[in-house]
């Protein structure tokens, strides 16, 4: 028998791919995803261990199975299962024979009881995935969305509303999935910079006859800074120039190592012109989606995300927004941001009207008077009161931030974190030459320590772009730019969002600042070293200053503010901190050795013959 993969066992058995990662975790396998090949013996545990717990389901089942199936019914509600990732079936279901009845209402009574169950009533249904597809310009984003389009979505939707509302449901084997089509990565991290992530799964195209190219970088770039789960595609296989082993290569120097050679990054070769592989793709963004378990709550308060929004000149403001929680009403008053609205209509991805829509539903709102921001949370509100309530109270509460950082003071641990963190700096690099950034890269690399994480989030040639501040905005980076020299424009966009953009010619200079920032980012650490010491030789009681030790420096020096011991014989009797040092009446700052000084330390148990110690804490550099 041949290795399998797990995500094809698993559909083989007949069981989600989460729970056969449950049972190899059990055997104590080692995987590195859903993708890893599992031999023949491990193949045969498992179904072992599945045929023994089918067996123990059936053991545990009564003997007249329908009627204990009737009266559980009668004294309790039906535990509802939760929803499979299956899409829903539109049309009406046939009706059960007798045979069918006896096995539902077998399956009825073994969910009842509790060493059977599965999933229980108070599990949430699953959601559909949310998709964004992203990558170089020309390498086939809109044709991969459009086949699938075409492929996927009812037949009565020819692209029209699609353009409008933002993103579109698509019908797969394995349920729905939700794909947003918005122009690219730097609208995908514009939302996620107002704090929304929307997109659950990032699609990052590649031609197979180009290649890695720099809108490649930037998409996974700002992917991997949205933390979501990456799916590369390599478009364009069918061309005759295709070359898919060449694009593994590259991709693997960005981090993403295919998992045949021993990475984690799903890697699936397709063609958007005749659709070879789509199925593939569609197969392996549900089983993404199936092992991040995704779920929502239909009953919930509601919460979704501004997708994009415009001002029609028939119809007025349109939003276009993804439920991610809840479900949304005609009728309801929504609250976005510093706006509100009553919806007066709901229209779907294919353009129909209806009156309502659950998680993952992406939909488009009439009914708002000014247009929200894309990336702004969606909430609703009891009432009109309610809702000018909640916009006048968020409305305040940004008033007070900003007047609260005018003139707040940062602490230590807001610029460092809470000790023991590890701390990061994230750069954006940007030079003349590929091998002035390969070069920059090879010495950063090594910066990283156990106190700091230095990562690159985005390495390119030439200018740094307006994208290129937006993904610094979003990922706490600095812009640090090698012989190239950032436009007025760039300039002013990275001034309004408060971003760092500098520019070196010495190679040297650049990494001298990255280490500057690397220090900055390090808990300091100290050592106590050794100044000098005196003898007390007289005790002065001064009605202001208080006592004060008249010494002579035997070594070193005594510094003002120095830290001090006092030592009688062989024994400590003081520590503290020099506050006062005086050459006859004037005040100084330290004293050599060899002279006579008068040392204030704020102790009046002082007395002749003890020996005053100087020391001051240095901090150690590397």
């Amino acid at each position: 028998m041949s290795k399998v993969r797990i995500y094809a066992l698993a559909k083989e058995l007949g069981v989600e791919t989460a729970k056969m990662l449950e049972i190899l975790d059990s055997l104590g396998v080692q995987y590195k995803s859903s993708s890893s090949t599992l031999d023949e013996e491990t193949v045969e545990a498992i179904k072992t261990i599945l045929a023994d717990s089918s067996s123990k389901a059936e053991d545990a089942a009564p003997e007249d199975s329908s009627v204990n199936a009737s009266a559980t019914q009668e004294a309790a509600p039906e535990p509802v299962a939760a929803t499979p990732p299956v899409a829903s079936n539109p049309t009406p279901a046939p009706q059960p024979s007798a045979a069918q009845s006896a096995t539902a209402g077998e399956e009825r009574t073994l969910a009842a009881q509790p060493a059977a169950v599965t999933t229980t009533a108070t599990e949430l249904p699953h959601r559909a995935p949310v998709v964004t597809i992203m990558g170089h310009v020309d390498h086939g984003k809109t044709s991969l969305l459009d086949y699938i389009r075409k492929t996927k979505v009812a037949a009565k939707e020819a692209g029209g509303i699609t353009q409008h509302v933002g993103a579109f449901e698509a019908k797969t084997s394995r349920g729905k999935v939700v794909f947003i089509d918005t122009p690219g990565h730097e609208a995908f991290t514009t939302i996620r910079a107002r704090g929304a992530n929307v997109a659950d799964i990032a699609i990052i195209v590649i031609a197979a006859d180009d290649s890695v190219m720099p809108q490649t970088r930037e998409a996974i770039a700002h992917a991997k800074a949205a933390n979501v789960p990456i799916i590369v595609a390599i478009n364009k296989i069918d061309l005759a120039q295709a070359n898919v082993d060449k694009v593994k290569q590259d991709i693997i120097p960005l981090d993403l190592v295919p998992e045949e050679f021993g990475g984690e990054t799903i890697v699936v070769g397709v063609s958007a012109r005749s659709g070879e592989g789509v199925e593939d793709l569609l197969e392996m963004i549900s089983l993404v989606a199936e092992i991040a378990d995704l779920r929502a709550d239909p009953k919930a308060a509601l919460k979704g995300v501004v997708i994009e929004s415009r001002v029609d000149k028939q119809m007025g403001v349109l939003a276009n927004i993804i439920v991610q929680e809840g479900t949304v009403h005609v009728g309801d008053f929504l609250v976005v941001g510093e706006k509100y609205g009553k919806i007066k209509a709901l229209t779907n991805s294919v353009g129909d009207r209806i009156k309502d829509a659950g998680p993952s539903t992406p939909v488009q709102i009439l009914g708002f008077s000014e247009a929200p921001t894309a990336g702004d949370t969606v909430t609703s509100a009891k009432n009109e009161h309610q809702a000018r309530e909640l916009v006048a109270g968020r409305t305040q509460d940004r008033r007070d931030v900003e007047e609260a950082r005018k003139g707040r003071r940062l602490s230590l641990d807001d610029i460092l974190g809470a000790p023991g963190d590890v701390h990061e700096v994230n750069l954006i690099l940007r030079a003349d030459t590929q091998g002035s950034l390969e070069a920059l890269q090879g010495i950063l690399a090594r910066k990283s320590s156990e106190e700091v994480k230095l990562t690159v989030m985005f390495a390119g040639i030439g200018a740094p772009t307006e994208g290129d501040v937006l993904l610094a905005s979003t990922a706490n980076a600095e812009i640090m730019c090698f012989n190239v020299t950032a436009s007025g424009g760039v300039k002013k966009a990275a001034d309004n969002k408060g971003i760092e953009l500098k520019s070196f010619r010495i190679i040297y200079e650049l990494i001298d600042e990255v280490d500057r920032l690397i220090k900055g980012q390090q808990e300091p650490v100290f050592e106590e070293r050794y100044l000098g010491r005196a003898e007390v030789r007289m005790v002065i009681r001064h009605p202001k200053a208080g006592v004060v030790a008249g010494s002579y420096v035997q070594d070193g020096m005594l510094r003002r503010n120095a830290k001090v011991k006092v030592t009688r014989g062989r024994q400590v009797v003081y520590n503290g901190t020099i506050v006062g040092l005086k050459r006859f009446k004037d005040d100084v700052r330290e004293v050599q050795t060899g002279y006579e000084c008068g040392i204030n330390i704020d102790w009046n148990d002082v007395q002749e013959g003890d020996v005053i110690e100087a020391s001051e804490l240095v901090e150690v550099t590397s």
